[in-house]
């Protein structure tokens, strides 16, 4: 009877290691190295055999369109590029009860094609509940509950869906490994098994995928590499909003981004997220400033809010909500530099409503212009925006796509907005585009 292989592997970061170690050498956590069975080669002689593809010249390659599968749901298609090519291989991670399974099981119930979707995770009687509460409709959807990777693929091969969903990656197993479900080597081994299924039958395979406690997708890296298209979904669940980014996308680019809101019936797709996301009553509040964002080839106006009060327990508190806290330590370094702001002695908080967590450095003059509007308790004019990234000399500095950001405020009827001095833009009629050059310059336009 043949030894038994064993190795060791990192639990967070899937690093294999030669013995155990308290500590894991490439992520520096704790007590994450466990000791798992590894495949052994059934023959160590490596045969050779005469390849039966050659090499062929690019002009000779014929490009064909991949044909995309339509879901019907236009913010998931957008992310995707179009669609899901047939044989394309999708990792869709998150955050527990973000809404990962509602929205594979939204895709399974309206895609009007047969659609194999199988849960180790959940019981069909609580599918059957969730799926009666997002569509009484008839579908073609099989629910299958199993963990069994060979089972599901037997399966699949018998239905021929055109469409197969695993919910999740972390319970599936495979009898070629003896390790539990959701080690490192289990969902390398049954991920190896799906994808090696999903391109040779040409199935679109969409796998969710849980995260570890540093947000990344758990399970060894090299399941990133392996998929199609990773998808993120985002969102705080305190708010109703969720975001789906792509973070790799082989047919597609990775620039788009779909907004959901969570409801009683499942995630709808908001077409124009500023109704929701901006307040109907900005003129009588003063800390309130709108921002024009980009998020992939989406504009979006924000709405920045920004409380400045004196400091009670003599260390001043800095809090941020959807922006970053660094970013917002240098902006008030600017403001105390460049404009003589005290803002040493004073807490600062800022809050980007509706739990969105933005990266555009065109919130800079935003967030700036609500501090100042806290700090003097001034209200802004409910028909101004902005869109700016403010340096560190308090120079306000062009920043990209400067015309959709117009147009998007220019359509939801803001009168000004306020840029960069000597950015190239497009001409608008009714709206007032002023720039400006300093931080200094922007405090005699608001408040003069």
């Amino acid at each position: 009877m043949p030894k038994v292989k064993t190795s060791f592997f990192c639990q967070n970061c899937g690093t294999q290691h030669a013995k155990w170690m308290g500590q894991c050498s490439s992520c520096n956590e704790w007590n994450t190295i466990v000791e798992e069975v590894v495949q052994k080669s059934s023959s160590t002689n490596i045969q050779s055999s005469k390849a039966k593809a050659k090499p062929q010249r690019i002009e000779e390659v014929t490009g064909e369109v991949e044909l995309r599968l339509k879901t019907n749901n236009q913010e998931l298609d957008q992310v995707l590029g179009g669609g899901i090519v047939e044989g394309s291989v999708i990792l869709l991670g998150g955050e527990p009860g973000i809404g990962k399974s509602t929205l594979s099981l939204q895709i399974a119930l309206e895609l009007g094609k047969p659609v194999l979707y199988v849960s180790g995770e959940e019981s069909l009687n609580q599918i059957k509940m969730r799926a009666s509460r997002l569509n009484d409709k008839k579908t073609d959807c099989l629910l299958f509950n199993e963990t069994d990777c060979h089972n599901i693929i037997k399966t699949s091969e018998e239905v021929e869906p055109a469409l197969l969903i695993i919910d999740s990656i972390q319970t599936l197993h495979s009898s070629q490994i003896e390790a539990a479900s959701g080690s490192i080597s289990q969902i390398r081994q049954s991920s190896a098994e799906l994808i090696q299924y999903a391109k040779s039958s040409n199935t679109p395979l969409i796998i969710i995928g849980h995260i570890n406690k540093e947000g990344h997708i758990a399970g060894p890296k090299i399941l990133e590499h392996m998929v199609d298209v990773v998808l993120q979904f985002e969102g705080d669940r305190q708010h109703n909003y969720r975001l789906l980014r792509a973070k790799k996308n082989r047919f597609g680019s990775t620039h788009e981004l779909g907004i959901f809101e969570m409801t009683q019936e499942g995630l709808k797709e908001l077409n124009n997220p500023a109704d929701l996301l901006l307040s109907k009553q900005r003129h009588d509040l003063s800390g309130t400033a709108v921002a024009s964002s980009i998020e992939g080839m989406r504009p979006m106006m924000l709405e920045i809010q920004a409380l400045v009060s004196s400091a009670v327990y003599g260390t001043p508190q800095r809090s941020t909500t959807g922006f970053n806290s660094k970013r917002l330590n240098m902006l008030l370094a600017v403001l105390e530099k460049r404009l003589g702001f005290k803002l040493g002695a004073k807490d600062v908080f800022l809050n980007v409503t509706g739990g969105i967590k933005i990266e555009d450095p065109a919130l800079d003059l935003a967030v700036i212009s609500a501090i100042l509007s806290s700090d003097m308790d001034i209200s802004l004019a409910h028909n101004i925006c902005f869109a700016g990234e403010v340096g560190l000399s308090g120079e306000i500095r062009p920043i990209p796509q400067i015309s959709q950001r117009i147009s998007e405020a220019e359509k939801l009827g803001f009168k000004c907005i306020i840029i960069a001095a000597g950015q190239k833009h497009q001409k608008a009629d009714q709206i007032k585009i002023v720039q400006l050059e300093k931080v200094e310059d922007l405090i005699d336009k608001l408040f003069s």
